[in-house]
């Protein structure tokens, strides 16, 4: 059996090793790695192929730095080419990037089984990009792969039992990943304070405005003068500050390598953020999460307690902030499974 993969961003980079890890244990499995290049930042790539140990892509598009039309349009065009040459029996894709509706669309015309990892997740804001990416890849797919049993519920509320698919609850890629790789954390280079607040801010709903981002930036200020602040500068939130001209009193950091976020995560004593991956790996190191967004495609960790959604307001986040720092929460749940998903996708695709 020959599976094609599609990865083009960091989560992404994070879940496909614990894939590949399972598929290379199983000698009858051909995997063929399509790195779009959507994240072209060495420590946004390159680096996590070094220390996850996954198999170098064997091909690199490098479409980047494009309108959203253009670069999937560009992304569909190769991917079409190399699968038309490898004659795949499946193809993989994860999550909500740009990249994952472009492998989706080629698998979909030339008529190549599609499976969908981090299927079923809705934010119910289709606003957002990666909401319409995640829909359409779910809608032609033929086996969705849900990390959690609200993502199930949401696939058969809007119909999906009765497509011609398959829903299969298997747990979170992520936290296969979180569990590996804990004991192979490693400390970063640079001093760090003995407590301090891990921050990162790449959404373009949050950087693209002026007043939003500044409105962030002069929050973490203010929690920086109680708590030592950590921001792992994202390139495009680094682009509009600079940009903006926006003062940061708190510590900025280039994008580091996965071993070392994992480190930050674990050592931290909470997280701010906008992205989605970073949500649950704050539950799965037990981190307090404060997400700077008006909704969530996570509503198991609102719902838990370990999660609070800030508006945009200097008040409102620096209200949740305090609320998330004296709130008992209960990290026992196995929200996302057991950490055995991966082995049991496998398992699933090679039936």
């Amino acid at each position: 059996m020959k599976i094609i993969t599609i990865i083009g961003a960091r989560p992404q980079f994070v879940k496909a090793a614990t894939l590949s890890r399972e598929i290379q244990m199983h000698d009858d499995i051909q995997e063929v790695i399509i790195h779009t290049g959507q994240h072209f930042d060495p420590n946004m790539s390159a680096i996590f192929f070094e220390q996850m140990h996954i198999p170098k892509p064997d091909y690199n598009l490098g479409i980047a730095s494009l309108a959203h039309g253009a670069m999937t349009g560009r992304m569909m065009e190769e991917i079409e080419k190399i699968v038309v040459d490898e004659k795949p029996d499946w193809m993989v894709v994860y999550g909500d990037t740009n990249s994952t509706l472009a492998g989706a669309l080629v698998a979909s015309k030339l008529h190549i089984k599609l499976a969908h990892i981090e299927a079923g997740l809705r934010s119910f804001n289709m606003k957002m990009p990666e909401e319409v990416n995640r829909i359409l890849t779910d809608r032609i797919s033929d086996v969705l792969f849900c990390p959690t049993e609200t993502a199930v519920s949401n696939l058969k509320k809007e119909g999906f039992k009765n497509f011609n698919c398959s829903i299969e609850k298997v747990g979170d890629v992520m936290y296969d990943a979180a569990l590996f790789y804990k004991d192979k954390a490693k400390k970063p280079t640079f001093e760090l304070p003995d407590e301090f607040v891990l921050a990162t801010i790449h959404r373009a709903e949050n950087t693209d405005s002026k007043e939003k981002l500044a409105i962030i930036v002069e929050a973490f200020n203010e929690i920086h003068k109680q708590t030592p602040v950590i921001l792992t500068l994202h390139p495009r939130t680094k682009q509009f500050i600079e940009k903006y001209n926006l003062k940061t009193d708190f510590l900025v950091i280039d994008p580091v390598g996965y071993l070392e976020m994992i480190y930050l995560i674990d050592h931290c004593k909470m997280i701010l953020t906008d992205s989605g991956g970073l949500q649950k790996e704050a539950y799965f190191f037990k981190k307090p999460c404060v997400t700077l967004r008006d909704q969530t495609e996570w509503v198991e960790l609102i719902d838990s307690g370990a999660n609070i959604l800030s508006e945009i307001s200097f008040e409102e986040i620096l209200s949740a902030f305090n609320l998330m720092q004296h709130r008992k929460i209960d990290f026992s749940k196995e929200l996302y499974g057991d950490g055995m998903a991966a082995k049991g996708i496998v398992a699933i695709l090679n039936i």
